[in-house]
């Protein structure tokens, strides 16, 4: 069996919910109850000033690393008075007890229970006893102030105020606006050109015509003149036969 294997049934391991203020008077009260028990208070620090302030001076006040160090150390109840460092920490306070087991947890420590039950492998019961319950804040309830009905008058004077502002006229639209000019500047550099006309300058080495401008050599013969003789397209011809009108019988 496992050193931290925990012996006593799930129903007798339990977490009292307690602020740190009162920890104390519960531990004094749980001690008073299971007198006849051999009960020993697990702490993660401050055990000095923690036995001092029990009132019965009897019982053992063991700090965790103590606990966990002495391997045959048994007792019938357990009270842990704060929440452990790590979860495993837990496991050893109460494999040490015999019957049952308790911890005193704050509201502030609360965050760390589901290391533990997710350790322990089940969800551990919380139980809130009366006088030792967390202090829950109570915020005044503003009353509600509804809307107080209109009177007669104040209702005419608002449909009336209604009535001026839908009838009142509306200022009509100027359209003499003057209209917006698409025409481009003369220094517009896109501005359309008038192309300059083609000339013909002569022929190079090669007997090639030389034109001032673009020209292609196919619509032009080799001394610059237009050629009169291009193929022109002619569209796809398709015969058609007439019919011979049907004979009246």
């Amino acid at each position: 069996m496992s050193q931290n294997a925990i012996t006593i049934k799930p129903s007798n391991n339990t977490i009292y919910q307690c602020p740190v203020s009162k920890k104390i008077a519960l531990i004094d009260k749980l001690v008073e109850e299971n007198s006849k028990l051999d009960i020993i208070v697990a702490c993660s620090s401050d055990v000095a000033a923690l036995r001092e302030s029990l009132a019965s001076k009897a019982i053992r006040v063991i700090e965790d690393r103590d606990l966990v160090k002495d391997k045959e150390l048994k007792c019938d109840f357990l009270i842990s008075y704060d929440m452990p460092i790590k979860a495993i920490v837990f496991m050893a306070r109460v494999s040490k007890a015999t019957k049952k087991a308790v911890m005193l947890l704050d509201e502030s420590e609360q965050k760390g229970v589901h290391s533990i039950e997710m350790l322990y492998g089940r969800a551990i019961k919380q139980i809130a006893l009366e006088g030792f319950m967390y202090e829950v804040e109570v915020k005044e309830a503003k009353a509600y102030e509804g809307k107080k009905p209109l009177t007669k008058e104040q209702i005419s004077e608002i449909a009336k105020k209604r009535h001026e502002d839908a009838t009142v006229e509306k200022p009509k639209k100027n359209f003499d606006k003057p209209k917006r000019s698409f025409d481009k500047p003369k220094d517009d550099k896109w501005a359309k050109k008038k192309k300059a006309p083609n000339k013909f300058l002569g022929k190079d080495e090669n007997g090639k015509a030389i034109f001032s401008g673009k020209s292609g050599d196919r619509n032009h013969r080799h001394d610059g003149t237009p050629r009169d003789d291009r193929p022109q397209k002619v569209g796809k011809k398709i015969s058609i036969k007439a019919r011979k009108p049907k004979e009246e019988k």
